[in-house]
Protein backbone atom coordinates (compact mmCIF):
# COMPACT_ATOMS: atom_id res chain seq x y z
CA UNK A 1 0.00 0.00 0.00
CA UNK A 2 1.47 3.35 -0.56
CA UNK A 3 2.27 5.69 1.90
CA UNK A 4 0.92 8.84 2.38
CA UNK A 5 2.41 11.72 4.31
CA UNK A 6 -0.33 13.75 5.74
CA UNK A 7 1.83 15.44 8.14
CA UNK A 8 2.89 18.17 5.15
CA UNK A 9 0.42 20.73 3.67
CA UNK A 10 -0.99 20.10 0.17
CA UNK A 11 0.79 22.97 -1.27
CA UNK A 12 -1.55 25.66 -3.54
CA UNK A 13 -0.57 28.20 -5.78
CA UNK A 14 -2.96 30.35 -6.32
CA UNK A 15 -2.57 32.83 -9.35
CA UNK A 16 -4.88 35.46 -8.94
CA UNK A 17 -4.56 39.81 -9.93
CA UNK A 18 -7.67 40.51 -7.97
CA UNK A 19 -6.78 41.13 -4.62
CA UNK A 20 -10.60 40.51 -3.14
CA UNK A 21 -10.80 37.41 -5.50
CA UNK A 22 -7.60 36.06 -4.03
CA UNK A 23 -9.06 36.49 -0.20
CA UNK A 24 -12.16 34.72 -0.84
CA UNK A 25 -10.26 32.40 -2.31
CA UNK A 26 -7.43 31.62 0.36
CA UNK A 27 -10.54 32.36 3.21
CA UNK A 28 -12.00 29.32 1.44
CA UNK A 29 -9.53 27.20 0.80
CA UNK A 30 -8.09 27.44 4.70
CA UNK A 31 -11.51 27.03 6.16
CA UNK A 32 -11.29 23.11 5.45
CA UNK A 33 -10.49 20.83 7.18
CA UNK A 34 -7.59 20.10 5.05
CA UNK A 35 -3.53 21.18 5.67
CA UNK A 36 -3.18 23.47 2.91
CA UNK A 37 -0.74 26.49 2.32
CA UNK A 38 -2.11 29.02 -0.05
CA UNK A 39 0.77 31.14 -2.33
CA UNK A 40 -0.61 33.95 -4.18
CA UNK A 41 1.02 35.06 -7.12
CA UNK A 42 -0.82 38.27 -8.99
CA UNK A 43 0.82 37.62 -11.99
CA UNK A 44 1.82 35.26 -14.93
CA UNK A 45 5.22 35.88 -14.98
CA UNK A 46 5.41 35.77 -11.24
CA UNK A 47 3.32 32.39 -11.77
CA UNK A 48 6.19 30.85 -13.73
CA UNK A 49 9.31 32.03 -11.24
CA UNK A 50 7.38 30.41 -8.43
CA UNK A 51 7.12 27.43 -10.78
CA UNK A 52 10.45 27.51 -11.59
CA UNK A 53 11.65 28.61 -8.38
CA UNK A 54 13.72 31.63 -9.80
CA UNK A 55 14.24 34.72 -7.15
CA UNK A 56 12.50 35.51 -4.32
CA UNK A 57 10.78 31.67 -5.25
CA UNK A 58 13.90 29.76 -4.83
CA UNK A 59 12.77 28.02 -1.86
CA UNK A 60 9.40 27.61 -2.36
CA UNK A 61 7.82 24.21 -2.36
CA UNK A 62 6.13 22.65 -5.41
CA UNK A 63 2.56 23.14 -5.95
CA UNK A 64 0.39 20.29 -5.57
CA UNK A 65 -2.11 22.18 -7.19
CA UNK A 66 -2.65 25.47 -9.34
CA UNK A 67 -5.52 27.95 -9.25
CA UNK A 68 -5.20 29.71 -11.87
CA UNK A 69 -7.32 33.17 -13.17
CA UNK A 70 -7.08 33.89 -17.21
CA UNK A 71 -7.08 37.55 -16.83
CA UNK A 72 -4.02 38.57 -15.68
CA UNK A 73 -0.79 41.55 -16.35
CA UNK A 74 2.20 40.96 -17.59
CA UNK A 75 1.49 37.29 -19.11
CA UNK A 76 -2.10 35.87 -19.38
CA UNK A 77 -3.34 32.63 -17.76
CA UNK A 78 -3.23 30.96 -21.15
CA UNK A 79 0.08 31.45 -21.68
CA UNK A 80 0.91 30.16 -18.13
CA UNK A 81 -1.23 27.10 -18.77
CA UNK A 82 0.92 26.43 -22.39
CA UNK A 83 4.30 26.96 -20.20
CA UNK A 84 3.04 24.20 -17.77
CA UNK A 85 1.91 22.12 -19.96
CA UNK A 86 4.93 21.82 -22.38
CA UNK A 87 7.44 21.69 -19.22
CA UNK A 88 8.28 18.26 -18.36
CA UNK A 89 9.00 18.76 -14.65
CA UNK A 90 5.77 21.18 -14.49
CA UNK A 91 2.91 18.81 -16.71
CA UNK A 92 1.78 16.40 -13.91
CA UNK A 93 1.00 19.42 -11.58
CA UNK A 94 -3.16 19.69 -12.04
CA UNK A 95 -3.93 22.90 -13.33
CA UNK A 96 -7.48 24.48 -12.52
CA UNK A 97 -8.31 27.65 -14.72
CA UNK A 98 -10.97 30.24 -12.84
CA UNK A 99 -12.44 32.56 -15.17
CA UNK A 100 -15.61 35.14 -15.39
CA UNK A 101 -15.80 34.67 -19.30
CA UNK A 102 -17.54 31.56 -19.62
CA UNK A 103 -17.44 32.36 -23.50
CA UNK A 104 -13.59 31.42 -23.46
CA UNK A 105 -13.77 28.08 -22.31
CA UNK A 106 -13.42 25.92 -25.78
CA UNK A 107 -10.75 28.11 -26.15
CA UNK A 108 -8.59 27.27 -22.74
CA UNK A 109 -9.70 24.16 -23.35
CA UNK A 110 -6.67 23.61 -26.50
CA UNK A 111 -4.11 24.86 -23.53
CA UNK A 112 -5.38 21.33 -21.64
CA UNK A 113 -6.09 22.44 -17.42
CA UNK A 114 -7.68 19.71 -15.57
CA UNK A 115 -10.74 21.77 -15.51
CA UNK A 116 -11.69 25.32 -15.89
CA UNK A 117 -14.59 26.72 -13.28
CA UNK A 118 -16.87 29.81 -14.24
CA UNK A 119 -16.48 32.34 -11.13
CA UNK A 120 -19.83 32.94 -9.67
CA UNK A 121 -20.49 36.62 -8.78
CA UNK A 122 -22.07 35.76 -5.65
CA UNK A 123 -19.35 35.90 -2.70
CA UNK A 124 -21.03 32.98 -1.31
CA UNK A 125 -21.50 31.09 -4.81
CA UNK A 126 -18.06 32.05 -5.00
CA UNK A 127 -16.84 30.82 -1.90
CA UNK A 128 -18.86 27.30 -1.96
CA UNK A 129 -17.27 26.76 -5.37
CA UNK A 130 -13.74 27.73 -4.30
CA UNK A 131 -14.65 24.73 -1.28
CA UNK A 132 -15.91 21.98 -3.77
CA UNK A 133 -12.15 22.82 -5.88
CA UNK A 134 -10.47 21.75 -3.20
CA UNK A 135 -12.91 18.59 -2.06
CA UNK A 136 -12.53 17.27 -5.67
CA UNK A 137 -8.70 18.27 -6.29
CA UNK A 138 -7.21 17.56 -2.57
CA UNK A 139 -9.34 14.50 -1.61
CA UNK A 140 -10.99 12.57 -4.23
CA UNK A 141 -8.77 13.05 -6.99
CA UNK A 142 -5.30 10.88 -6.95
CA UNK A 143 -2.59 13.23 -6.79
CA UNK A 144 1.13 13.06 -7.49
CA UNK A 145 2.95 11.77 -4.73
CA UNK A 146 5.50 13.89 -2.91
CA UNK A 147 8.98 13.20 -3.55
Amino acid sequence: MPSTNHELPIEILLVEDSPDDADLMREALLEGNLSVRVHWVEDGEQAMDFLYRNGEYHKVPRPDLVLLDLRLPRKNGQEVLQDIRNDPKLCCIPVVVLTSNDAAIPQVYDYHPNCCVVKPANQEQFMLAVKKIELFWLTIAARVPKT
